[in-house]
């Protein structure tokens, strides 16, 4: 029997075999198998892992015990004797009793997509709230498994599906982990305090929201460095980027605003990991404009664009104002070209284009900036005048008789909010 425990101190790679199944209501989802594969392989990639070979089932059903059938888990075997794999990762989730079951067939590491995409986010975190949103969505993922991790939980020495809680903390029975769960939950509270006064300080200030929004390895992080000369992590792989990043951008009227980089969607998201993230990604909801980023180059472009307004629609920001910004216009086929809306709330671009650039900072700023109006308001109706220096920008302020006569620029938002209260004093 192949010993599959890896020494930490070593630096070899896992070698891993990828599957996929493909059953009857994965054909009726619409859902390209192929396409979700080729995405498994750059999450395996990813995670540091290399990957040796990929195995495909077509079935009607999952089978409950070996998810794949028997015949195919012996040919799987095979594969992984021929090719010294130590890992077998399937690109769906499986039970605890499938992981069980297979780890005694097979003798290597069992990780599933969901799994997976935990260990790059618990490579990823950097922050005291990120590390603490993935602990916490890695032990409500592993709380209902445990009995189905028996011998997986023997091989945390290291590599990937390992990192994050750590050995200590999944060896450790039901109810030390559900007492560190309720611990996590409360320290996210905490931060998530913190959060919605820092969003209350900030709405009263007036200052406008952007949100970043779209598809991992989109090029969300490329653009909020290229705009505000941010200083952040970009790299061309999945989920570059973990902890939300804010930074101050202005826009060519001399206006600042709030521009926000939120965390990369993926198809299929675990579900443990929207939970514990949704404080984070619930900063879309406070945005006065969400910026679509969509990879105009993918194949898999417009199923990366139906993830995303789904996962703002579960948030209830999916009647956001929003601009969609196609990126990676110099990796686009002609073909993709033409079938690319463009408009002022479509834009073709490249984040590494200066002119596309200052083509985005002048549609943010025409969404976020309504019209001008002019307004004659008695002098001592201080709390009028006081509602349009929060309404906008004023431009101009005169005094003739008792009256101010004001022109403002408005902010869109608040005039839609606050605007009926000054509509009979218009000039």
């Amino acid at each position: 029997m192949r010993n599959t425990t890896h020494d930490t101190n070593s630096n070899i790679p896992d070698r891993a075999v990828l599957v996929t199944l493909i059953t009857d209501d994965v054909k009726r989802s619409g859902v390209d198998p192929q396409n979700s594969l080729d995405e498994l392989v750059q999450l395996a990639e990813t995670a540091g892992v290399e990957v040796v070979s990929t195995l495909t089932q077509s079935k009607e059903t999952r089978d409950p015990k070996w998810f794949i059938g028997k015949g195919k888990v012996q040919e799987l075997k095979a594969i992984i004797d021929e090719l010294g794999a130590t890992t077998a990762i399937f690109d769906q989730d499986l039970s605890g009793a499938q992981v069980r079951n297979l780890e005694e067939a097979l003798d290597v590491k069992i990780i599933d997509r969901t799994q997976l995409i935990l260990d790059i986010f618990a490579q990823r975190a950097k922050t005291r709230e990120g590390i603490i949103q993935v602990e916490l969505a890695q032990l409500s993922y592993l709380l209902p498994r445990l009995s189905g991790h028996g011998k997986n939980l023997s091989r945390l020495g290291g590599g990937i599906g390992t990192r994050g809680p750590g050995e200590t903390k999944l060896e450790t029975d039901r109810r030390h982990i559900r007492d560190r769960i309720s611990d996590l939950k409360r320290q996210l509270e905490e931060v998530v305090r913190h959060r919605v006064l820092h969003r209350e300080r900030r709405k009263k200030s007036g200052v406008y929201q952007v949100a970043l929004v779209g598809y991992t390895n989109a090029g969300k992080s490329t653009l909020l460095r290229q705009l505000t000369a941010a200083d952040v992590y970009v790299e061309n792989q999945l989920f570059a980027t973990l902890d939300l990043t804010s930074r101050t951008w202005e826009l060519p009227n001399g206006k600042e605003v709030v521009l926000t980089d939120t965390v990369g969607f993926i198809q299929n998201l675990p579900h443990d990991l929207v939970a514990a993230f949704r404080a984070t990604l619930e900063e879309v909801n406070e945005a006065d404009l969400v910026l679509h980023v969509v990879d105009a180059s993918s194949p898999m472009r417009e199923d990366q664009m139906r993830v995303v307004s789904k996962i703002l629609q579960d948030l209830g920001a999916g009647a956001k104002a929003q601009i969609t910004l196609y990126n990676k216009k110099d990796a686009c086929t002609d073909e993709q070209r033409q079938l690319l809306p463009q408009n002022e709330e479509h834009l073709l671009i490249s984040a590494l284009d200066e002119a596309d650039l200052g083509r985005v900072r002048l549609v943010v700023q025409e969404q976020l900036v309504g019209q001008t109006e002019s307004y004659r308001i008695p002098a001592d109706r201080g709390d009028l005048i006081a509602l349009i220096y929060r309404m906008g920008e004023v431009l101009q302020q005169d005094v003739e008789d008792n009256d101010l006569i004001l022109q403002v620029r408005l902010n869109k938002a608040e005039a839609e909010q606050h605007g009926y209260r000054l509509a009979e004093y218009k000039v």
